[in-house]
């Protein structure tokens, strides 16, 4: 991290030199120094302006933009033929999915308006690393896309390592236009401890805390978020497993929580999130199942 800072630091001392020794010519202003990228359209480019722009006004970004990216990490390009299965399964299981339970107008209204996919992970210094984050309510950055092809078989996997992040991260979209109710950030107000949700004894304990994962123990916001990513993307057997791990008392504040995002949701949105469990665990299955084309980039 350090290094890339002084590199930076050295080219930016490097040009200012540069400019100075060269002060005394005389600028052509008939040139520009900045030049457009000569990015020729290729098919992806089209089927992407066909299933997400034009009919959502979506701007699904593959191509590597630093400018779109977080300068304190380093990030590669996504590599092509993972881009294009995951714009396949951000269309079905995540646009298609909210299209199927609450509408199209209600997917054009609230999803995302850009997605920026990138290689690599974002690794931070306590060991952990971001998976997708959410910025302005308008766009989800999502990260190791190149690691796809070791996921792609498992439905567990694929929401652990990016579904789980795009509803995640999706969830503190539709929070910004419909708050969280204040009731569920009393359920366990006095127990969220930051970045510290990382270290122990948080890490093990969340369970035994009333929190549905470690992460949920940052704060009320990414509680809310995580229950609701959580529950969608485990079938039932799979979250009553979860839950039950936890003692009475704290397994009863993690059911209290569950109805405050099952009210919220419905009263806000008109979403039941037990429909919108079974649809994304229906969709899944057939993406795991190889019943969708993940690579076909025919438009219709």
């Amino acid at each position: 991290m350090k290094t890339s800072k002084i590199l930076i630091l050295s080219l930016l001392a490097g040009s200012a030199l540069a400019f100075t020794a060269c002060s005394d010519d005389e600028p052509n202003k008939s040139i520009s120094v900045i030049t457009p990228g000569n990015t020729e359209e290729n098919d992806f480019d089209r089927w992407l302006l066909a299933n997400f722009n034009i009919p959502y006004n979506i701007d699904f970004k593959y191509r590597y933009e630093d400018i779109q990216g977080d300068f304190d990490y380093y990030l590669v390009p996504a590599e092509y033929e993972s881009a294009i299965k995951m714009a396949h399964m951000v269309k079905h299981l995540c646009v298609e999915t909210y299209n199927e339970v609450a509408g199209k107008d209600f997917t054009c209204q609230y999803f995302p308006k850009m997605f920026f996919l990138t290689g690599e992970w974002e690794y931070k210094n306590n060991g952990s690393f971001i998976l997708g984050t959410a910025e302005g309510g308008r766009k989800i950055f999502l990260a190791g896309i190149n690691y796809l092809p070791r996921y792609i078989g498992s439905a567990e996997d694929l929401n652990h390592y990016y579904f789980k992040t795009i509803h995640h991260e999706f969830t503190h979209i539709l929070n910004q236009t419909k708050t969280i109710p204040s009731n569920f950030q009393l359920i366990t107000a006095d127990g969220y401890v930051s970045d510290k949700c990382f270290d122990e004894p948080y890490r093990s304990t969340y369970l035994q805390r009333g929190y549905i994962s470690d992460y949920s123990q940052t704060s009320y916001q990414e509680d809310f978020a995580e229950m609701l990513s959580i529950y969608v993307t485990n079938d039932e057997k799979s979250w009553n497993d979860l839950v039950n791990r936890a003692p009475s008392e704290p397994r009863a504040k993690i059911q209290q929580k569950l109805e405050n995002v099952r009210n919220y949701m419905m009263d806000s949105f008109g979403i039941d999130i037990d429909d919108l469990r079974r649809v994304i665990q229906r969709r899944q299955e057939e993406v795991v199942s190889g019943k969708v084309d993940l690579t076909d980039l025919t438009i219709e």
